[in-house]
């Protein structure tokens, strides 16, 4: 056999390249591996939302759905395989699947441990009662993008349907002034439709309720008759500014305090009763969220004015001793902002071992804020009793009571089920399933 040269001087850069690429490749699993087991260990293997579900037999490992996350290492390759790392931080941005060239990954609610409820809806957002339509987080998708693009893409299909409309009705009503509904509304206004948005608080939805300076997490976004939203991370109070200048400058009208009691069928339109008044309509669509109910502890004491379910100011618990019920994130980011106002003394309680629906940067906060003796955490515990000036608490099984000025349950919503079941409107549990 002969040897040649000048195969050797082609041969050898690529044989480098080759070694440096799996090398890195190598590095970038054993941090995938540590990742992973150090969720499992955690006990942070659950996703609190839409994620991703990857068949291995499709995946080629080519790490496009890695590179595509924003929200950093969601998704890792181990054993060629993309797989998720970090469950409890993904929260359903879908850019994974668009990446994926070879179709292996589909969106899912739930999983076989744990199951999300989600109200019927099709792919041009109406339900299986024709005419009413869902969009945003209702719907399952609780980014404020994700919200933004239904509620106009909602309006499209609002549009598209058949038949004539009667001058004595309206084209749509809008139930909810959040991102959806506020998208909707400009949507309807560009489109010149016959509207009108209803909201049972106060501008801004949900968003309006979180804590004062909270980051929200956006991406670029387009708002009819504004163009394209470009923030990425902007706090509470710049966000609603920008919105109320929209409002403003576009000459859309909302009716706050208004809220909607029923929906009915009546001949060929629906009837949308509110406290308010009575709207007959084509079409309704529903942005309304899944927080408007709070999920309450049910435990004797709970009734008493000092017990509260969202944060709104963590200056008014300023030199109060506090505790927060619950383990997301506005559990979390509640109890870290208020032990940062001087004097004051916070408990945070979690009834599981984990905090496995909260993003990391929660958990590491909570942790410093911990380490600094400025936050008490007990976990597992659960609140057995509130009186007016203490807590009775089960913390690992034993009975413990703790002085107690002020409680702040973050236990997440209530479905509207109710509701939407005198709609009409069917609800399924999601095991896993798309």
């Amino acid at each position: 056999m002969n040897f040649d040269p000048l195969m050797t001087l082609y041969a050898l850069p690529l044989l480098v390249v080759w070694l440096v690429y799996f090398a890195r490749r190598r590095r970038t699993e054993q941090r995938s591996i540590a990742k992973r087991q150090a969720s499992a260990d955690a006990g942070l293997m659950e996703p609190p939302t839409l994620h991703p579900e990857i068949d291995p037999t499709q995946c080629i490992g080519c790490g496009a759905c890695v590179s595509a996350c924003p929200e950093g290492d969601i998704l890792g390759l181990i054993d060629g395989k993309a797989q998720l790392v970090e469950p409890s931080d993904c929260i359903g941005h879908g850019a994974c699947r668009a990446a994926c060239p070879s179709d292996a990954i589909r969106l899912v609610f739930g999983t076989e441990r744990r199951g999300v409820d989600i109200p019927h809806v099709g792919p041009d957002f109406q339900t299986n009662v024709p005419g009413v339509f869902i969009a945003g987080e209702l719907g399952g998708m609780g980014l404020i993008r994700n919200a933004i693009e239904q509620g106009r893409q909602a309006i499209d299909s609002v549009r598209a349907l058949g038949g004539s409309r009667p001058s004595n009705i309206y084209d749509v009503v809008i139930i909810g002034g959040g991102p959806a509904g506020f998208s909707a509304s400009l949507a309807a206004l560009e489109h010149r439709l016959r509207f009108v948005t209803i909201e049972q608080e106060t501008f801004g939805g949900t968003v309006a309720h979180f804590p004062r300076g909270k980051l929200v997490m956006t991406a670029p976004a387009k708002l009819p008759l504004v163009g394209t939203v470009k923030f990425r991370e902007v706090s509470k109070e710049k966000l609603l500014g920008f919105w109320h200048d929209a409002a403003r400058r576009t000459g859309l009208r909302i009716n706050y305090g208004e809220r909607a009691e029923s929906v009915l069928r009546n001949g060929s339109a629906l009837e949308v009763r509110t406290t308010r008044a009575c709207y007959p309509t084509r079409a309704v669509l529903l942005a309304i969220g899944r927080r408007g109910t709070p999920r309450r502890l049910g435990v004797p004491g709970e009734e008493l004015p000092k017990v509260v379910y969202r944060l709104a100011d963590p200056a008014q618990y300023r030199g109060k001793h506090v505790l927060v019920v619950g383990g997301g994130d506005s559990a979390l980011e509640a109890a870290a902002s208020i032990a940062e106002e001087p004097r004051t003394i916070v408990t945070l309680s979690h009834r599981s071992e984990a905090f496995s629906r909260a993003k990391l940067k929660n958990r590491e906060r909570v942790a410093a804020a911990h380490e600094r003796g400025r936050l008490r955490v007990l976990m597992p515990s659960e609140v057995k009793r509130i009186g007016t000036e203490a807590v009775e608490l089960t913390h690992n099984g034993q009975q413990t009571a703790i002085r107690n000025d002020s409680v702040i349950v973050c236990a997440g919503g209530i479905l509207p089920t109710a509701f939407l079941q005198s709609i009409g409107i069917e609800v399924e549990t999601k095991y896993g399933t798309a």
